[in-house]
């Protein structure tokens, strides 16, 4: 079953348009990025206006809130919580005061030494109202010492160390920057000669915007009045580190990533799943939505006929994205339905991206046995995941992945299933069809590209 995934983040500067609706809809589009807050700031040249709740977006935002946001510059942004607990107070976007006037930040990511920079600003003076490492990212900003938003970004960049894409906000401009080694998707687009930035191709997609490209690792992009300014890094950074498990569930199989479009990505997941762990079934099903693509693709590559023998229900969130263990088993029971006539006396294969904790797959295989399933085969999309990650992820720490403690066979028998197959790494990357050494696989290798401190709670056993 899937894990935590990472926030989404907007930007727009659009003179004359109805910035703060627009942002509105756009978070929509990137609501499966984080559903525990949402926020949106605006700007109309003088001074810079906030709103953010816990919630979903329909839940956070209505007509008059929308009315009071007013401007030609927004930024918004969807939150599950890594650092920092899931409260109200760490809602982003996050507002400051600094040399330069009112500044606003939306982040997507984690930062490694964010502990060491915190201790750091609050010697200094600094007086922190969160436990995100995202304020801390906005400290630094206010506190850096340049005479442009540019040159304390380009400050603060030779600080921070880990993953970080940023949709930032002054009075009068906006900003969009990407880490050096490019971790979380960042892209920019265009609406009626206007730029706009978002975390996914997919938000630009479903509000008839264009897509230009993607924000390069390491580069500033600036937009004011006098147009649009990218500022690449001086240095460009040797390694890429982009995050795999964006192409194989937290993006959208609508969005475009690195050239890629992500739905036959999935299918290419799927196919090679069915080569690497073949079997003789009467129907291949997937874990709705996010295998549902994988299993098609095992379906067309098998010959193994398509189904739909899981049913979800459209009004209950990720089950995964809830911080507490508790609320994610009661979300999985009210989740899924088995359909009793599509599986009764059949041999299944059932394919899901990932396998984490292995707590809410047991649950899965029990209701389609209790629906009549004769043999459950189970696929997996992602390598058995046997590293915290330290991107932002909140997947576990790593004595509770079950994949970091048990072998393949004990897995297999702790979920009850009567095969299990993950996909290796190599099928991952072919299925990706893009160079290895462009994604972070740490998750899967321990390999990670940054220091760690192994001390640390998520890396004990």
């Amino acid at each position: 079953m899937p894990l935590h995934e990472s926030c989404g983040v907007f930007g727009i500067y659009a003179p004359g348009e109805d910035v703060a609706r627009l942002t509105y809809f756009a978070l929509y589009a990137l609501q499966h990025r984080g559903q525990e807050s949402s926020g949106i700031a605006s700007s109309d040249g003088r001074s810079i206006r906030l709103h953010a709740d816990m919630g979903l977006v329909a839940q956070v935002f209505d007509e008059e809130i929308l009315g009071r946001l007013a401007g030609s510059i927004a930024i918004g942004h969807n939150r599950y919580s890594t650092t920092g607990s899931s409260r109200i107070i760490n809602a982003q976007p996050i507002v400051m005061s600094s040399a330069l006037g009112e500044v606003a930040l939306g982040h997507n990511g984690n930062l490694t030494n964010a502990a060491y920079l915190r201790a750091e600003l609050e010697g200094q003076g600094c007086v922190f109202r969160t436990s995100s490492d995202s304020e801390v990212i906005a400290h630094l900003l206010a506190s850096a010492p340049g005479k442009t938003p540019v040159a304390n970004i380009r400050f603060a960049m030779t600080r921070l160390q880990g993953a970080y894409s940023l949709v930032i906000m002054t009075k009068d401009k906006l900003l969009g920057v990407r880490d050096p080694l490019g971790v979380r998707p960042l892209c920019l687009g265009t609406l009626n000669g206007n730029w706009v930035i978002a975390s996914e191709s997919c938000a630009l997609d479903q509000l008839g915007m264009e897509v230009s490209r993607e924000i390069m690792p390491g580069e500033i992009v600036l937009i004011d009045e006098s147009g649009f300014h990218s500022f690449p890094p001086a240095n460009p950074a040797a390694e890429r580190a982009f995050c795999i498990f964006e192409y194989i569930y937290f993006s959208r199989p609508d969005s475009t990533i690195g050239g890629r479009r992500l739905y036959p990505a999935r299918l290419a997941m799927g196919a090679g799943l069915s080569r690497e762990h073949p079997v003789d079934a009467d129907l291949v099903i997937g874990v709705p939505d996010s295998a549902t693509a994988a299993a098609v693709g095992y379906s067309q590559a098998s010959g193994i006929p398509f189904g739909e023998g899981l049913l979800k229900s459209r009004y209950v969130g990720r089950t995964f994205i809830q911080p507490d263990q508790r609320l994610r088993d009661v979300g999985v029971r009210l989740k899924f339905n088995p359909i009793p006539e599509v599986l009764s006396g059949r041999s299944v294969v059932v394919v899901d991206d990932s396998i984490v904790r292995g707590t809410t797959t047991p649950r899965i295989v029990a209701l389609l046995r209790k629906a009549g399933a004769r043999e459950v085969h189970l696929r997996i999309c992602a390598p058995p995941i046997r590293h915290p990650c330290i991107f932002g992820i909140d997947m576990a720490t790593r004595r509770e992945l079950i994949a970091a403690t048990k072998s393949i066979p004990e897995i297999r028998q702790w979920i009850g299933a009567d095969s299990l197959g993950y996909l290796s790494i190599d099928g991952l990357v072919e299925a990706v069809g893009l160079p290895r050494e462009n994604f972070c696989l740490a998750c899967f290798t321990g390999d990670y590209p940054v220091p760690v401190q192994l001390e640390m709670d998520k890396f004990v056993l």
